[in-house]
């Protein structure tokens, strides 16, 4: 299959075009769930210059990843591949191994091109780099180490590790010294040269991943008032097996919370404070780098795409983290801003998605042949008309047989082990009560088991670490 993407998009490659190429700022963001002030002025976490940039595009109010995990979730959008047809389940995953004959969004583009470049956090960041796929790029620098503080900010040395840590840091000014002010700054540079062809620049935006850190001033609109995540003491009472065996493994993150809450008092809301900061820290990031392009002379013809890689808990269910297929780790924001579009800027789709529609929209929309090995639906029709219904529903995976279907009312979630939930989003958006046992909603699941995987691939293997 690689072989037939690679001669259409080279036959492609030598057609002159009368008409310029649009370029592509390419946004990755992490672990950003649904609280941020993009999705509503009732949301918790400020991010005024996300919500400045769905003033001038479409933004996708339910968007969801592929998969609740960074190497899945960016390997499937990457690739355009869904988990259950590559094998890429988990974060240790060799992506790249169990898609060997799979043309990457970067390199399509290069095929067709396109001048491509990438900073910061793309793939998955674990092993210093390893999971980059270097042929992709015409040049990439991966993100820059953490800069640590030399002791733990929340004073919990005896919970967790280094990256469980959270609270203001570093100072103000230091800020040059932090992973994504680097990769701004680096993107930043990108822009500023001549490109004597279309290109592709991608940024990847670390926070808000932990460790929860964000330099003090980030901080500032987060006091006691802020709104915290509502909590149900019975909420795995109604979980079926398969749930409780796949957020059980993640137990010790909201165990070990409490267990910091009982002796530091109020480190809770530091914890939700500390995200809500990295949150606006991030949004600051892109602020940055979209005023980059505002100031040069691309910025009528550069496509911008914004995501998150899948979104996070921070107490809801019961839970804190991804790594399960409730509506909080996989929600996320998704935006598209073509200046060609211009009728359509500040609209919503409402309709669900998943992040396999990037792949082919960016295609779509720049013109180039479609990759027939994509997996998912383009959604460049929603881009000029967003009230359009997308064909199919949003399709989530986590580890094998897992699988979740979003529909515009309904979640279904069926395990590996066929036991099953159902949430009714229309009555119960904070999805409390487990429907999948009662007869009355049998036509309903019903409806939704069609859209899942009929295989699932085996798992692939992990990258080996190198020493």
């Amino acid at each position: 299959m690689k072989i037939i993407v690679l001669l259409i998009a080279l036959m492609f490659s030598t057609v002159a075009s009368a008409k310029p190429k649009p370029n592509v700022l390419f946004i990755a963001i992490d672990d950003m769930n649904d609280g941020i002030t993009a999705f509503g002025k009732d949301r918790p976490f400020k991010t005024p210059n996300i919500e400045n940039l769905t003033k001038r595009g479409v933004f996708f109010t339910h968007a969801y990843c592929s998969s609740p995990a960074c190497n899945p979730s960016r390997a499937s959008i990457l690739t355009g591949k869904r988990p259950h047809n590559s094998g890429v389940y988990g974060n240790k995953t060799d992506w790249r191994k169990a898609c060997r004959d799979v043309v990457t969004i970067p390199e399509y583009f290069r095929l067709n091109g396109y001048h491509v470049e990438g900073y910061g956090k793309i793939y998955h960041h674990h092993y210093n780099g390893a999971f980059n796929d270097p042929a992709s790029w015409d040049a990439f620098k991966k993100m820059d180490d953490q800069y640590m503080p030399p002791e733990k900010v929340n004073k919990a040395n005896e919970y967790g590790t280094r990256n469980t840590d959270w609270g203001p840091w570093p100072k103000d000014n230091e800020e040059k010294n932090t992973i994504d002010f680097k990769s701004v700054s680096y993107a930043i540079d990108a822009l500023k040269k001549d490109h004597d062809k279309p290109f592709f620049l991608a940024c990847g935006i670390f926070k808000p991943h932990s460790p929860f850190f964000a330099p003090p001033k980030y901080f500032k609109p987060y006091g006691k008032s802020l709104q915290m995540p509502l909590l149900n003491p019975d909420d795995w009472d109604d979980l079926p097996a398969g749930a409780e065996r796949l957020a059980k493994s993640k137990k010790w993150f909201w165990k070990g919370m409490m267990e910091v809450e009982e002796k530091l008092p109020g480190s809770y809301q530091r914890f939700v404070q500390s995200y809500a900061a990295c949150c606006s820290f991030s949004d600051a990031s892109v602020g940055r780098l979209i005023e980059a392009l505002d100031k040069s002379p691309y910025r009528d013809n550069t496509i911008i795409i914004l995501w998150s890689d899948h979104g996070f808990h921070l107490g809801e269910k019961d839970h804190i983290e991804k790594f399960v297929l409730w509506e909080k780790s996989n929600h996320i924001p998704f935006l598209i801003v073509d200046p060609r579009s211009e009728k359509t800027a500040g609209q919503k789709c409402r309709w669900p998605v998943d992040m396999t529609a990037i792949y082919p929209t960016l295609v779509e929309l720049c013109g180039l042949p479609a990759n027939p090995a994509n997996d998912g639906l383009s959604v460049a029709s929603q881009v000029s008309d967003p009230a359009r219904k997308i064909g199919k529903p949003a399709l989530m995976t986590y580890g094998r047989g897992n699988h979740a279907v979003r529909t515009e009312r309904w979640r279904y979630i069926r395990y590996a082990d066929g036991s099953e939930e159902l949430y009714d989003h229309q009555n119960d958006f904070n999805e409390w009560k487990n429907l999948a046992g009662d007869k009355t909603y049998a036509g309903v699941i019903a409806e939704h088991t069609k859209w899942l995987p009929k295989t699932n691939a085996p798992a692939a293997g992990d990258l080996k670490k190198k020493n």
